[in-house]
């Protein structure tokens, strides 16, 4: 599980251009969804998805005979015997040799099924992973987007203030005319005037600066054009609070990906174990073969010319013994279709392979699965130390977040009337410029940390939200 942080991050891998013109206000939803679509890290989890599908085709195809034909076409250039004289001379030769074979396993200590088992272990870890990551964008697009709400709200404040302030340089002026104040009242508050609009111009490029990085999330790089749909978000008080961290957190090990592909993981490894093993045991195969080949080379018949050879003499009578001998003749190869057939030969049989020592590779991948499938254990184990660490920093978080926010309303209440009563009070010439500006400056302050503490309450509570498995909204 990714520490909190992760999620509050604003790095994100997106890389691409999109180039659009973005003319109506994006919803969260919408924006969401975009992100979704587009990102490249989902890219390339949905590619690991595609290669897990491919292998599981590879692992069906492992039960299947094996079916293949070759053929050759052989010229032999050079020193070669002349077969109607019998003298060796340079000439050339052809042969054409055709041949199929056909194998299938009888057994081969089941990792046939084994392999086809990892392969739905793996497609179903892949889709794990490729959730997991869409999780990942979703929150951090709802940062994203929560973080341009605050800006507007951030925005509306200081707007409000420098009109506030305005409103106080016309009261100063009204009362510098009618002589109960001096000139230097009203130099105080032209110079908060311009402090305000430092603020104003400040906050209008955090406002501008947020739509970017929401942007660029989308792929979007028509930034003047983007916009995203505001909407006045409140503070309810979440009823996720009312569970307990514990229960959040078992809630969370039925539905997290990440947790999931864990324990897929674990699956996995022991079926590596197991494939391991299946390399101890003997297999056995059946195979057919059929070969045939044809020669282009002329070949010796008889002519039909009978000559008579002296083979010897009678010892007594010194009379030859003649011998019959028929002249020979070269002519062309056997015809094409007859070579197939007398020139064919099939071999079928079966093969035992019994493994008894190879250098204890075989034995030695068994145990090597063996530590393999402890270490997708322990990750395991780890994977939900994390998770319930988050969850419990999470919760606390939300917590505080929720009593900062309740004080800050209390707080932003009382300078509200504090300022309220200070302007009467300014109005009537008992209090100075400076401690006028004094209590305004608070005010404005918890005016500025009321919306910041309930956008960071909201935050964290969505991420306390997502944790127990509610989909992300406002």
């Amino acid at each position: 599980m990714k520490p909190i942080q992760f999620f509050l991050s604003t790095t994100l891998f997106f890389l691409g251009v999109h180039v659009q013109s973005q003319t109506e206000p994006m919803s969260l939803m919408e924006c969401v969804q975009m992100a979704v679509e587009k990102n490249i890290s989902v890219k390339q989890s949905e590619l690991l998805l595609n290669d897990a599908e491919i292998n599981k085709d590879d692992a069906t195809g492992n039960f299947f005979p094996s079916f293949n034909a070759q053929a050759n076409h052989t010229w032999n250039i050079g020193l070669n015997q002349d077969i109607t004289r019998g003298l060796l001379e340079n000439r050339t030769t052809q042969y054409t040799s055709f041949g199929a074979s056909f194998n299938v396993d009888l057994y081969n200590g089941l990792r046939n099924l084994n392999q086809l088992h990892r392969a739905n272990l793996s497609i179903l870890a892949g889709e794990y992973q490729l959730e997991d990551m869409k999780d990942d964008v979703r929150l951090m697009v709802a940062n994203a987007y929560l973080q341009i709400l605050f800006n507007v709200e951030i925005l509306k404040v200081q707007k409000s203030q420098l009109e506030i302030t305005k409103k106080d340089s016309e009261r100063t002026q009204n009362m510098i005319d009618a002589g109960t104040m001096v000139k230097y009242d009203l130099l105080e508050i032209e110079a908060s005037i311009a402090t305000q609009e430092q603020s104003v111009i400040q906050a209008e490029n955090n406002l501008r600066l947020s739509k970017i990085n929401l942007a660029q999330m989308l792929l979007i790089t028509d930034y003047e054009n983007f916009d995203v749909v505001t909407i006045d978000v409140e503070a309810p008080f979440g009823q996720i609070l009312f569970q307990k961290p514990k229960d959040i957190f078992e809630m969370a090990l039925t539905h997290r990906k990440d947790i999931k592909l864990s324990m897929t993981n674990i699956a996995i490894a022991e079926k590596d174990v197991e494939l391991a093993k299946g390399t101890l045991q003997p297999s056995l195969s059946a195979f057919y073969g059929y070969n045939t080949r044809v020669s282009y080379a002329d070949r010796i018949t008889g002519d039909g010319n009978f000559t008579d050879v002296p083979i010897g003499f009678v010892s007594s009578t010194k009379e030859s013994v003649l011998r019959s001998v028929e002249g020979n003749k070269a002519i062309g190869p056997i015809p094409f279709r007859e070579q197939f057939d007398i020139n064919s030969g099939h071999n079928i049989g079966v093969r035992l392979n019994i493994p008894i020592f190879n250098g204890n590779a075989a034995r030695n991948n068994v145990e090597r699965s063996k530590v393999n499938l402890l270490r997708s254990q322990n990750q395991l184990e780890q994977e939900k130390l994390n998770l319930e660490n988050t969850i419990n920093q999470s919760y606390n978080n939300a917590e505080g977040a929720y009593k900062l926010f309740k004080a800050a309303q209390k707080t932003e209440l009382a300078r509200k009337k504090a300022y309220e009563n200070a302007v009467n009070r300014f109005e009537g010439g008992v209090m100075n410029i400076f401690e006028f500006n004094q209590i305004k400056q608070r005010f404005e302050t918890a005016a500025s940390d009321l919306v910041r503490s309930k956008f960071d309450y909201i935050f964290k509570l969505k991420v306390l939200e997502f944790y127990f498995g509610i989909t992300i909204s406002l």
